[in-house]
């Protein structure tokens, strides 16, 4: 034994082993895991195995710092319209040539979501160039058009990158080791880059134009699950035609045994009472205790009424089947209850599939919540919560339905995401639409869908009634849906989200929102079960 090693105590020298055993089988984070998790369903129902925390820099306004001041706090200018707006990190000079700094993270991470709107409502291109470079290099790893870069059009294919309504999202996964710097070549408008925070030892390899030419078939494998979700298959099907009584439930009990969920659907025999999306409510209980409680529509992300979509984790069809994949594991027991809260009988049809599912020391209980609200008063503004958690596990994804008594729009309101008792939101958003994917929400009152966000319902528009105006009326319920793979948001702690209610006119508004989280036995929700409220749906106007 060497002097260096006498001079240590043993319990250090045992303890440093550990750790460097630990540090040298840490599996490293490269391109081609990031993209086999994001269609891993399973892994998505355990704690990540090299934790990270989920942060956001964007145009936010940097008026708002703290909720006391008001003024601050809500002011609605979250973007850059001449050189008096400074939201952004700071303006540098490279190679003689003005760059707007969007983002400068110091420390491992990984880009796994960026948003940028269009100009103007009606403008799909820009001159401004993005640069995004990576661990300290002095030339961009990645360089091109603004929007075209991240809308499919350029390096990063569908469905990864892809234009929304009015917007450029890109969630292809860009990796870096030490850091990462983003500007462009002219002043900003609306940006969100989100990214993951890795603690500072994690082993990353780094985004290259090489890796991405590498994996290729890979990410062509990928785009095509993301855009054609298998039905699970393997495991033992549980298929009921259920008629449930006025104020009645019927509870079903899953095979018994170490073993998850891996699809469930439902599909109602009737569709023509929109309210029945909400007064029909999906419980579930795994290993004794109740964890979901949420009427269907926004379980299934479909709001009030039938519309119908295609997502990654939920699908909605136009024969009324709703359908979800999220996978729900459970060790001993579990059970699923359809409870009628309407006046009149339903009958439904339920079809489960539950497959086998190793427990192990990272799984986490599957849950769902709600919570609605009507009426809801415009002024003064205010921050809505959706949620609040204790404890710890990964917050997955909502589905919100708002009910607008009016034409003007409806969703300026930031979200606003706190994570483990942090002073400052890690999440600080520019609106409510660009959290749910798109922009000009005045205007975008059309259907959309994609893997990880949709708009099912907006005005009257939906997927069998597309709109073929440029008319400007949000009047009505329109619902948004976003559920989350890379960029889900794990939490040791704590997790409380609000977001602003924030419209242009001061009027008294309705919303509802499903809510969707993994955690550990211990994680405790600010959300109870409320039939009183799931049945207070907003009544609307003719919007004609």
């Amino acid at each position: 034994m060497t002097k260096l090693f006498k001079e240590i105590p043993l319990i250090s020298i045992v303890v440093l082993i550990i750790l460097v055993s630990c540090n040298n089988s840490q599996e490293v984070i490269t391109t081609e895991m990031l993209l086999k998790e994001m269609v891993d369903r399973a892994e998505q129902s355990r704690y990540p195995k090299v934790d990270f925390r989920l942060k956001q820099a964007s145009s936010y306004n940097r008026a708002s710092v703290d909720s006391l001041d008001t003024d601050g706090w809500f002011i609605n200018h979250d973007f850059n319209s001449n050189d008096k707006d400074h939201n952004f990190v700071r303006i540098e000079e490279n190679n003689q040539q003005k760059e707007w700094v969007l983002m400068n993270h110091k420390g491992p991470g990984v880009i796994v979501r960026t948003w940028m709107p269009f100009l103007n409502p009606n403008k799909t291109d820009t001159d401004i160039q993005i640069k995004i470079y990576l661990d300290g290099s002095k030339d961009p790893v990645l360089e091109g058009n603004m929007l075209q870069l991240l809308n499919g059009e350029g390096l990063f294919p569908y469905p990864f990158a892809h234009k929304s309504l009015r917007s450029a999202v890109s969630f292809f996964p860009i990796a870096y080791a030490k850091s990462c710097k983003i500007t462009t070549t002219g002043r900003p408008f609306f940006y969100q880059f989100t990214y993951r925070e890795y603690p500072e030892e994690t082993n990353i390899k780094t985004f290259s134009l090489e890796d991405f030419n590498n994996n290729k078939n890979l990410a062509a494998q990928v785009g095509d699950k993301l855009l054609n979700p298998v039905n699970f298959i393997d495991g033992q099907s549980v298929n009921l035609n259920l008629k449930i009584p006025v104020f009645g439930e019927k509870t079903i009990e899953l095979p018994k045994g170490s073993a998850a969920v891996k699809m469930f659907a439902l599909k109602l025999n009737d569709y023509t009472k929109d309210d029945l999306m909400r007064s029909t409510i999906v419980k579930m209980s795994f290993d004794g205790k109740e964890k979901v409680w949420c009427p269907i529509g926004d379980f299934f992300g479909t709001g009030v009424g039938l519309n119908p979509y295609q997502g990654w984790h939920n699908m909605v069809s136009e024969d009324g089947t709703m359908t979800t994949k999220w996978v729900m594991p459970y060790q001993k027991t579990a059970s699923i209850t359809i409870e009628n809260l309407s006046e009149v009988a339903i009958d439904i049809q339920l079809n489960t599939i539950v497959g086998d599912y190793k427990w192990d020391e990272r799984s986490m209980y599957f849950n769902a919540a709600w919570r609605g609200q009507y009426p809801i008063a415009t002024r003064p503004y205010s921050d809505w919560n959706y949620i609040s958690l204790k404890g710890r596990g990964v917050y997955i994804g909502d589905a919100l339905t708002v009910m607008n008594p009016v034409e003007k729009w409806w969703g300026e309101g930031d979200e606003k995401i706190w994570v483990d008792g942090e002073d400052f939101p890690s999440i600080f958003g520019t609106g409510t639409e660009d959290y749910y994917g798109y922009s000009w929400g005045g205007r975008s009152t059309d259907f959309y869908e994609h893997p990880f966000h949709a708009q099912p319902q907006s005005n009257v528009y939906n997927k069998l009634n597309r709109k073929v105006t440029d008319e400007r009326n949000t009047k009505g319920f329109s619902t948004e849906v976003r559920t989350r793979a890379l960029d889900v948001m794990p939490f040791s702690s704590s997790f409380h989200f609000d977001m602003e209610v924030w419209s242009w006119t001061d009027c008294e508004m309705g919303y509802g929102v499903g809510l969707m989280w993994y955690g550990f036995e211990d994680v405790t929700s600010n959300r109870t079960p409320n039939a009183i409220e799931a049945l207070n749906v907003p009544k609307l106007e003719s919007i004609d």
